[in-house]
């Protein structure tokens, strides 16, 4: 058990660090590779949605329904999947809307010349708390499915790994524009992702000491609840920003093909 934690929490910081990578590409670029990002996120997107239905909801309706009978336990795994997506959206709602995260920033905005460098400023301080924020069911939804199968927790990680990476990029862009401070710029966006490590030490705290079978299936399906929910509302409106309408879909049909490949060839 406390291998599986510890393999569950480094997968965790190892996502929500991504933040960084995405500020370090943006130092590094000259210019938006937006294609690529749209498929990115798309390809995200599709791994998380795949695993969300089926495999973690799957699996837990499966389980209660041993437990609690076919009908009880579909409904008990029915509330908990729409409880998750409840939890994540309450917690996008803490986050400052004229500030969302959901609004990218490209690297050419880093040779703007803008004027309004106070408010640059503050929009990059205000995106970095922003995405502390929603980042926090992020971290506990790539913990308990690293706790539920190693394969399940490295695809998880990965795409939340690759969606942080824009993220990095909209703390660090309005920052560095208006301060010219590279290091200042790096270390808000690197900064940033540590509330994915901290929903992991949350979830381990809490859920964790009272963790039964019962328990942990519900948390299953509340975390395929929170993964759809994190695909819908972020990754593909964010994909879409990005101009790439049938790049993000083709991203999207091939995330949900690997994870079908793969789940079939671990069976």
């Amino acid at each position: 058990m406390a291998s599986s934690v510890t393999y569950a929490f480094v997968i965790t910081l190892f996502a929500g660090l991504a933040t960084g990578i995405g500020s370090l590409i943006a130092f590094a670029a000259n210019h938006t590779n937006r294609r690529f990002l749209s498929f990115s996120l798309g390809l995200s997107a599709g791994v998380m949605i795949y695993v969300s239905f089926m495999e973690m909801f799957y699996s837990a309706r499966i389980e209660l329904s041993a437990m609690r009978g076919e009908l009880s336990g579909t409904l008990i795994a029915t509330a908990a999947f729409f409880g998750g997506m409840l939890l994540a959206y309450l917690i996008d709602k803490l986050v400052p809307e004229a500030e969302n995260p959901h609004e990218l920033h490209s690297i050419e905005e880093l040779t703007d010349d803008s004027k309004h460098h106070h408010k640059l400023q503050r929009m990059g301080l205000m995106t970095a708390l922003a995405i502390t924020i929603h980042n926090f069911p992020e971290g506990i939804a790539t913990f308990m499915s690293g706790i539920n199968s190693v394969e399940t927790g490295i695809a998880i990680a990965v795409a939340v790994a690759i969606h942080n990476i824009p993220e990095g990029i909209a703390v660090s862009v309005p920052i560095y524009a208006a301060t010219g401070n590279r290091s200042r710029a790096f270390w808000l966006s690197f900064l940033s992702g540590l509330s994915e490590p901290l929903g992991a030490i949350a979830a381990y705290f809490i859920l964790m000491p009272f963790m039964t079978p019962m328990l942990l299936n519900c948390t299953f399906a509340a975390v395929a609840g929170i993964m759809v929910f994190i695909s819908l509302d972020e990754l593909l409106p964010a994909a879409q920003q990005y101009g790439q309408h049938h790049t993000s879909i083709i991203g999207v049909i091939i995330g949900m093909a690997i994870m079908a490949i793969s789940l079939i060839l671990l069976m």
